[in-house]
């Protein structure tokens, strides 16, 4: 196998005169393909969640607006060890009004949180996680969304999204477009 390798990279094998132009011809071909490679691959994110309807974003500067696609580096036990990115939907605003309202659980030995911004339903917090783990809701200590902050999260019922964190500093969240 070196051998062919050295003979795919100009040598001519072994006792035969070195082929400069089998090397220029992989090098044309070889360092185009990883130099594209390297700036396309930071130029978005793949969405590892069922939660968001995207598949790739990629990081789109500007106000952030109620129903933006916003991500930012969660740090939270339940997340893990160490702080993950996460993509989001920004879902309530600084100034609107956010409610919780527990009801009982499907299972009637614990309380889940129905949480709402100006009277529509965001989500519904869970008592378990899908790893059986035990996830505390949000509680919020007022009722409106204070300035510089946002209520992140998705439609969907296992998110793991600010019916638990609560709301997140507005400047940690950067805007994201929705390429796939």
């Amino acid at each position: 196998m070196p051998i062919r390798a050295a003979v795919a990279l100009g040598s001519g094998g072994l006792g035969q005169p070195p082929k400069p132009e089998q090397l220029l011809k992989a090098y044309l071909i070889v360092l185009p393909i990883g130099l594209a490679t390297w700036w396309v691959i930071p130029q978005f994110t793949l969405v590892m969640t069922p939660s968001i309807h995207a598949w790739a974003v990629r990081a789109d500067p500007g106000p952030i607006h109620k129903g933006d696609l916003v991500s930012f580096m969660l740090t939270n036990a339940i997340a893990g060890p160490k702080p993950v990115s996460v993509t989001k939907y920004a879902l309530c605003m600084p100034g609107e009004r956010l409610d919780m309202i527990e009801k009982p659980s499907f299972g009637g030995h614990t309380w889940d949180g129905w949480y709402f911004c100006n009277g529509k339903l965001l989500g519904v917090s869970k008592p378990y996680g899908r790893k059986g783990q035990k996830l505390d809701h949000y509680q919020p200590n007022g009722v409106i969304i204070p300035s510089g902050y946002a209520y992140v999260g998705s439609n969907h019922p296992d998110g793991f999204d600010s019916r638990y964190y609560g709301p997140v500093a507005i400047g940690r969240l950067t805007r994201m477009e929705k390429l796939l």
